[in-house]
């Protein structure tokens, strides 16, 4: 087994706890299932959310979909004038069989933009 970083973000209508929430658990089960993974094949997670997100960390999510025994950091993203806004980002570390050349990284919603070679 190899390890492994899948990248993603997923852009949010709001900055609103529930809704932070809900758009973090739907990027996280979006790479776990293109990537046919589970928890136990995943190392560690770094989140890092655009300055305008403040309203919780997207960890916390995370830990609601099992990842509790997983190290998770997040980290605010650099303000960069003209950025895409309200945008949650992953680095995803994983032990998998999976050539690093058919990763599937997951770009969802408005963040298809990020990375237009990528997005779902």
């Amino acid at each position: 087994m190899a390890m492994r970083a899948i990248r993603g973000a997923i852009t949010l209508d709001q900055d609103e706890r529930e809704h932070l929430y809900s758009r973090t658990k739907e990027l996280v089960t979006g790479i776990m299932e293109a990537n046919s993974l589970s928890t136990d094949d995943v190392v560690s997670v770094i989140f890092t959310c655009t300055p305008d997100i403040v309203s919780d960390f997207p960890a916390a999510a995370a830990r609601e979909l099992g990842f509790g025994a997983v190290p998770l950091m997040c980290a605010q993203e650099m303000a960069v004038p003209g950025a895409l806004p309200l945008v949650v980002r992953v680095m995803m570390h994983a032990e998998l069989d999976t050539p690093r050349d058919q990763i599937q990284h997951i770009y969802l919603r408005g963040a298809a933009q990020l990375r237009r070679d990528l997005a779902q």
